[in-house]
């Protein structure tokens, strides 16, 4: 069954651009730029250029006394996919109430949530907040890709979208590829005993993975700022 409301053409999936979807887009495009080099600083500053990347998680970035550059890396990201969202619905590619809106919004929910329940070091212990970071982390890294491969799916009956929405299209399959290692290790885990972030270097695995993230929210933008400018 789709998700998709049902279409009596592809004619009807277009809508009036609003004003302020290219300003909102490029916003969301340079906060999500910005939220790259604060977290590829984290990688050279002291002391989190300490940190290994092979082996410890993004997040561990946050617990050290350079968190606050890590914090507003992860706050740009949510704040620049949320104006790619909203640029997107000014530019009428997507719908406010429609399924892909309201999975890149949770990406987005999700992000804030990570600043605000800090990663946790489980050999001390059970810990609430830390299981809330786990959760936020996988509805984030699932919530981004699923949503842009709905609005994908959406724009793909518009004749004008079909370059934007395959290309959005290619990133979101990139991160959902970059994702399964996780529940090959995962499901490896269940069958062998061998601990899950032990099957593969798991910081550099989370790299990639966010960065393909990030590829899918600069292709959506993108893709916003695009119709903007072509309605302008």
């Amino acid at each position: 069954m789709s998700l998709l409301p049902a279409q009596t053409s592809p004619a009807t999936t277009a809508r009036p651009a609003a004003p302020g979807g290219a300003g909102l887009a490029a916003a969301g495009l340079g906060m999500t730029g910005l939220s790259v080099l604060l977290i590829g600083m984290l990688h050279v500053l002291p002391p989190t250029d300490r940190i290994s990347p092979m082996t410890r998680t993004i997040s561990e970035y946050a617990l050290g006394s350079n968190g606050w550059l890590f914090d507003l890396a992860v706050l740009a990201l949510a704040a620049g996919s949320a104006a790619v969202l909203l640029g997107l619905a000014r530019a009428g590619v997507v719908r406010a109430r429609g399924v892909g809106s309201w999975l890149l919004a949770l990406w987005a929910v999700s992000l804030v949530v990570l600043v605000i329940f800090e990663k946790h070091n489980w050999q001390v212990g059970p810990s609430v907040g830390g299981s809330i970071h786990r959760v936020a982390s996988l509805v984030a890294f699932l919530s981004l890709p699923i949503g842009a491969l709905v609005v994908a799916g959406v724009g793909a009956r518009e004749a004008r979208w079909r370059a934007p929405s395959a290309l959005t299209r290619g990133a979101a399959l990139v991160a959902l590829a970059c994702f399964s290692p996780l529940v090959y290790a995962i499901a490896l885990s269940v069958t062998t005993g061998v601990s899950w972030w032990r099957v593969f270097p798991l910081g550099a695995m989370e790299r990639v993975l966010g960065l393909s993230e990030v590829l899918v929210v600069l292709a959506l933008g993108w893709w916003a700022l695009r119709e903007a400018r072509s309605d302008g």
